[in-house]
């Protein structure tokens, strides 16, 4: 069984090694210590279980348990549940992502910008795997309302967006994204640098 002082020695370029030594009952134990308060034990058990989603299908029969961490009043805990969902939709065979986008897509408004970011950016994971929900994904963060984001946030959040429409463009489109993209890179909010990036981006 996992102690906190192994987990806590494990250093960073040995995450890998260890999420795939990882026995059942050592993943029960991690998932006990994602709820921890202590900010090193929550991180490194996060990052364990983060890792072993990329090999094993074993992470996904938790998926309920990230789920309710998407309606906890601690920003952290959402963090944690969005990121683990996202890790683990390529063994979502049971179509459970489909089942919760909407209660997902309510953390693009969330208060703290950076579950917002952390939102947007997980689509990254999500759409290899759910073709079916490309477009879907995009008119809901089409919807995010970049105004009512703190000012020194815009640029990243507008950012996130269009590298997720960028990708899902990719696969396909519709006049609803190309139009958002237009926008967004004559709008003001992104400078010549950004402009630039998102213009890499589409190639």
């Amino acid at each position: 069984m996992i102690s906190l002082e192994r987990l806590l020695s494990i250093e960073k370029n040995d995450i890998l090694e260890a999420s795939n030594n990882l026995n059942s009952e050592e993943l029960n134990q991690l998932i006990e210590w994602l709820s921890e308060k202590d900010d090193k034990v929550r991180y490194q058990a996060f990052l364990l279980l983060q890792s072993r989603s990329g090999s094993f299908d074993d992470i996904y029969g938790y998926w309920d348990v990230f789920y309710k961490k998407l309606k906890s009043e601690n920003s952290y805990q959402r963090s944690i549940g969005l990121m683990l969902i996202a890790e683990n939709v390529r063994w979502d065979n049971e179509n459970k992502f489909e089942e919760i986008i909407d209660d997902y897509a309510l953390l693009f408004n969330d208060d703290k910008p950076i579950t917002v970011r952390q939102c947007i950016q997980s689509l990254k994971k999500i759409i290899p795997y759910k073709k079916q929900l490309h477009l879907i994904i995009a008119d809901k963060i089409i919807g995010i309302d970049i105004s009512s984001i703190r000012a020194t946030m815009q640029k990243l959040v507008l950012l996130d967006i269009l590298e997720v429409l960028t990708m899902i463009r990719k696969y396909q489109t519709n006049d609803k994204i190309e139009s958002y993209i237009f926008k967004a890179l004559s709008g003001g909010v992104l400078d010549k640098k950004a402009i630039k990036q998102v213009e890499s981006m589409m190639l």
